[in-house]
Formats: C-alpha cells, sequence, structure tokens
C-alpha cells in the first residue's frame, strides 16, 4: 500500500505525484472525498494531499480527519481563502497544513521539509514521553514496595531501598521485578 494518499480532480493526480511524491514513488489517487475515505479506512498512508475543492466536498474535513487519524495532511486551497483556512485550522489544532494555489514545485518541496522535520520532532517527543512514562510507572512500583516492606516488616524506607537493591541483585532481576514480587508477598496472608 503507497504512503501517499492524493485526493484532487483527476486531471491533477499526476501533477500532484510529481510535487509530493519524490523519485516517481508510489501513490493511490481518489477524485472524490468519498472514495478518499473509504481509502483511508484501510490505512496506511502517512500523508494525504487534498487539492479543495473537491466535487463532493470542499476537502477541509477529509484533511482533518486524516490528520486526526495518524496522517500528515497538506490541503491545496484557492490563495484567497488559504489564510482563513489555515487560521481556522491552527486555532482547531487540526496538524493540516494549509498550501495556496497555485502551487510552485518550491513551496511542495518546502512543505514536505517542514511535514518532515514536524513528524521527527512528533516521535522524538512520543518515545521521550514513553520512556519517561516507563520510569514514573517503576518509581511508582519501587514506592510501593518500600512502603509495604515498612508496613509489613517496620523497615525505614533506607533499609526498605537496600532490601529492595539486594533481592534484586540476587534474583538476578530489575529492581521493578523484585519491588513486584515484594509487592505479592507483602500483600498475601502473614506468613
Amino acid at each position: 500500500m503507497p504512503g501517499v494518499l492524493i485526493v484532487s480532480d483527476r486531471q491533477y493526480h499526476e501533477t500532484l505525484r510529481a510535487l509530493f511524491v519524490p523519485g516517481g514513488g508510489e501513490a493511490q489517487c481518489c477524485a472524490s472525498g468519498g472514495e478518499a475515505r473509504r481509502a483511508l479506512c484501510e490505512g496506511g498512508f502517512s500523508l494525504i494531499v487534498v487539492n479543495a475543492p473537491l466535487p463532493d466536498e470542499y476537502g477541509r474535513e477529509l484533511a482533518t480527519t486524516a490528520a486526526e487519524g495518524g496522517a500528515d495532511a497538506v490541503l491545496i486551497c484557492p490563495a484567497p481563502m488559504a489564510d482563513k483556512l489555515a487560521a481556522g485550522l491552527e486555532r482547531e489544532g487540526s496538524g493540516v497544513f494549509v498550501l495556496a494555489k497555485p502551487l510552485s514545485r518550491q513551496q511542495a518541496a518546502f512543505a514536505l521539509r517542514i511535514i518532515r522535520a514536524g513528524r521527527r520532532r512528533v516521535q522524538k517527543l512520543t518515545e521521550q514521553n514513553r520512556r519517561l512514562s516507563k520510569r514514573l510507572e517503576d518509581s511508582r512500583v519501587l514506592t510501593q514496595a518500600k512502603c509495604a516492606l515498612a508496613l509489613r516488616y517496620g523497615m525505614t524506607e533506607e533499609e526498605a531501598h537496600r532490601f529492595l537493591e539486594k533481592r534484586a541483585m540476587d534474583g538476578r532481576v530489575s529492581a521493578r521485578e523484585a519491588a513486584l514480587e515484594i509487592i505479592r508477598r507483602c500483600e498475601s496472608p502473614a506468613e
């Protein structure tokens, strides 16, 4: 499945393919919003280019839907409407990139560079968020285990911490795994 979906009047398919699919790569082309929505349901598109207006709708909602689904979305519209559309979409936080017609090769290339840079930044932030969430969850589990040791065996925080570290080293497991085992044991009926 191609990663680019071009939605436009048929006469512009090849022009848009040349502008937005560098190196002559593959793209799926649709001539209407309905056809594009069916293609989006199948998935696999990283970029959708909507050349507005479309025969069955303007294309704004289609671009917004694609962006909400995780694809990069470009909406190409007549110059008199571009600023107004861009401002409205920006207020909504839709993530749709608006370009005005007529569109030059340089403008399309510039837009693609900006979109790719933004995508890389979002991917890095998502990965960083995932790592931080995991660290936070690990910290929560360790704290819960220390509290369980303090309540069940009357250990201080330092003693509980050393106990957890020793248990992890002796068992050759992560501190989180050792903490989860301690939590399970402390929650079970008295030994």
